[in-house]
C-alpha cells in the first residue's frame, strides 16, 4: 500500500498530538493549554477566534483551572494582528490587557512575504510575537500538550 504525502503528515500529525497529550499528563500537568489557528482574513473568523479565547479564559477562571492560550497567526490570518488592517484591533488590546496567559503569534514566513510584495514590513501589534512558521509554531504547541482548533 503507497502511502501519500498527505497520509504521512497526517500521520505525522495526529502522533505529534498522542505524544503531546501523554507529555502533559505524563507531567501531571493541570494547565489547560488551547492554540487557536488563525489562518484567512475573515473578520468573522477574527471574532470568533477571540470569542473562543475570552470564553475558554472566563470558563477556566470561573472554575479555578490554570490556562495557557496561544493564538498562532499565519497566511492572511497575519492580518488578525496589523494595525492597519485588522477590524479587531480593540479587541485584541483588552483580551491582552484582561486576559491573563495569552499570547499572540505571527509567522514570520508570511511577514516576509507580506514585507516583499508591500516593500516594507507590515504594523503588527506591540503584542505580537514573531515566530518562524506558524504551522511549525502549532506543530510544537501541539507536541506540548496544546489542543489545537481553528474556529
Amino acid at each position: 500500500m503507497a502511502l501519500t504525502r498527505r497520509s504521512l503528515c497526517l500521520a505525522a500529525a495526529m502522533l505529534l498530538l498522542v505524544l503531546g497529550t501523554s507529555f502533559a499528563e505524563a507531567a501531571g500537568d493541570a494547565v489547560k493549554r488551547l492554540a487557536v489557528q488563525v489562518s484567512d482574513k475573515d473578520p468573522a473568523t477574527f471574532t470568533k477566534a477571540l470569542n473562543v479565547v475570552t470564553n475558554f479564559a472566563k470558563n477556566m477562571s470561573a472554575s479555578g483551572q490554570m490556562y495557557e492560550i496561544e493564538i498562532v497567526s499565519f497566511n492572511a490570518g497575519v492580518h488578525l494582528l496589523r494595525t492597519d488592517t485588522s477590524p479587531v484591533m480593540g479587541r485584541i488590546k483588552s483580551i491582552s490587557e484582561s486576559v491573563p496567559d495569552v499570547t499572540f503569534s505571527a509567522c514570520s514566513n508570511t511577514i516576509a512575504g507580506m514585507t516583499k510584495k508591500e516593500g516594507k514590513a507590515p504594523p503588527l501589534t506591540k503584542v505580537a510575537r514573531v515566530v518562524p512558521a506558524g504551522v511549525r509554531r502549532l506543530m510544537e504547541l501541539s507536541a506540548q500538550g496544546y489542543f489545537v482548533i481553528r474556529p
